[in-house]
């Protein structure tokens, strides 16, 4: 997980900004209106809505937006998406996982498995990687809503499981099943968080070296960069002086 945190803020800096803000507007946009359609149009009615309004938000995507969003769900000629979910593997071993909200189901499996292919990966079947990582709830806040104590503390008496607290930011992890519950109880204590989320959480981590993180990383950024994929995990593990290596290349 850190390492491909850290290989989405390389991305980042080497891509255009506009660009890359675009395309995940665009993404917010189509799991806001997914949810909404699948339960009332009001977040407070409505888990999945709400934890995709708070994520456009932490996202500094616009009210209007947002809004349009939620609307579209409303009209009759809108798109009916599924939720689809791919699993393979990375150079080097590394486990990924590939989630999709789609209009056209052997569209998005054929792109996934070029892309899969030409970075020298291998798609694999349902449940060939998921075993090996663990669905939770991941609710974030920035370090100025308190030190490493008081985050803890609040953890433990929301029903929270874990708690990462690092030089940028706390991450507090809980079950799937209670990232509602314990993302509201936190927010009575530590204010609104920075995203509160659902993810896949590797059991263990699996070590490359610069020039299969390279690839990896390549590999990463096409899956991201298609318009039907919105979240890609992997359980990559790499030094800071190889992550350093890329970074620079």
């Amino acid at each position: 997980m850190a390492g491909h945190s850290q290989f989405k803020n390389i991305m980042h800096r080497k891509g255009r900004q506009d660009a890359v803000r675009s395309k995940l507007f665009s993404k917010l946009s189509k799991e806001i209106t997914v949810a909404a359609k699948m339960g009332m149009p009001d977040p407070d009615m409505n888990p999945r809505l709400r934890l995709a309004v708070n994520n456009a938000r932490s996202q500094s995507m616009p009210k209007d937006n947002i809004q349009r969003a939620i609307n579209k769900a409303n009209t009759t000629d809108g798109e009916n998406y599924e939720d689809i979910r791919y699993e393979g593997y990375g150079p080097g071993g590394v486990a990924v996982i590939v989630e999709a909200l789609t209009d056209n189901r052997n569209r998005t499996a054929s792109n996934v498995r070029t892309i899969f292919g030409k970075s020298g990966g291998t798609l694999g079947e349902t449940g060939s990687v998921s075993f090996m990582f663990e669905r939770v709830g991941e609710i974030t806040y920035p370090l100025e809503a308190g030190d490493a104590d008081t985050i803890m503390e609040a953890a433990i008496d929301a029903g929270a499981d874990d708690v990462e607290s690092s030089e940028e930011e706390h991450v507090i992890y809980c079950a799937f099943e209670q990232i509602g519950e314990v993302s509201k109880a936190l927010e009575a204590v530590l204010g609104e968080a920075s995203s509160v989320k659902p993810l896949w959480k590797p059991n263990s981590d699996t070590p490359v070296n610069a020039d299969k993180g390279a690839s990896l990383m390549r590999l990463l950024a096409a899956l991201e960069d298609d318009d039907d994929v919105q979240n890609v995990y992997t359980n990559v593990k790499m030094s800071d002086e190889d992550i350093a290596k890329i970074s620079e290349g």
